[in-house]
């Protein structure tokens, strides 16, 4: 039996959903701190940045994902995170995630030396990104 009601809940990305079921605790990495949520919290929209995203099944059962940055909503009895991307904890591919980080740095390099017009913040969420896969999976520096 759990120690909380379940509800339901959402990971989005833009491939579809990394997760979509039944938790009695979701935390999600909020633009200003982590944000947990039980079942009935008060409504609320929010800005997620780039972090560890924590599903809690019941029975000590957690599903971690790195996410990247996003927006979250939450109902009565419904959360929901759209991110820009997902990877479950066990499923990192860190050569994935390192030439991810070294893709983004190279362009904040450019930007910095006056060669790029990209966007600074992006690029520094998916740096965050890519260390944040490293560090969810274990084997960051």
């Amino acid at each position: 039996m759990a120690d909380h009601p379940l509800f339901s809940v959402s990971v989005v990305t833009p491939e579809g959903a990394a997760f979509d079921g039944e938790a009695e605790l979701l935390i999600v990495p909020g633009a200003a701190g982590e944000i947990g949520v039980l079942a009935r919290h008060a409504p609320l929209v929010g800005m997620l940045k780039a972090g560890s995203t924590r599903v809690h099944l019941g029975d000590g059962q957690v599903q971690e994902f790195a996410t990247g940055p996003g927006f979250f909503q939450v109902l009565e009895d419904r959360a929901i995170a759209l991110v820009d991307d997902a990877v479950k904890a066990d499923e990192i591919d860190d050569a994935r995630a390192q030439a991810q980080l070294e893709a983004a740095q190279a362009e904040l390099a450019k930007i910095e030396s006056g060669d790029s017009t990209a966007d600074r913040w992006q690029l520094e969420q998916r740096i965050r990104h890519a260390e944040n896969q490293l560090s969810v999976s274990g084997r960051s520096g």
